[in-house]
């Protein structure tokens, strides 16, 4: 794993963190960890199917047409296509 040092980090910085990771129950380490984690993660992450649900709401998908969506897919396998 990779290591970072940070310089001339202000003192005030370096307390409120001290305080921060105590009010957490972890140490400093973890809690710059979980800052610097939650910095670079995207926010709002749409997953797929949320997007593809708020597309049918906004489409007015009738009760039936909804169904389609909630129907258990066909596990048989795929047969080979023939071209002759």
């Amino acid at each position: 794993m990779a290591m970072l040092t940070v310089r001339n980090l202000p003192e005030e910085v370096h307390r409120a963190l001290r305080v921060r990771a105590a009010q957490h129950g972890q140490s400093m380490e973890a809690e710059v960890r979980e800052i610097l984690e939650s910095a670079i993660s995207p926010k709002g992450r749409v997953k797929l199917g949320s997007l593809l649900a708020d597309m049918g709401r906004q489409a007015k998908l009738s009760d039936e047409e909804f169904a389609v969506f909630e129907q258990v897919r066909d596990e048989t396998p795929a047969r080979p296509v023939s071209f002759e």
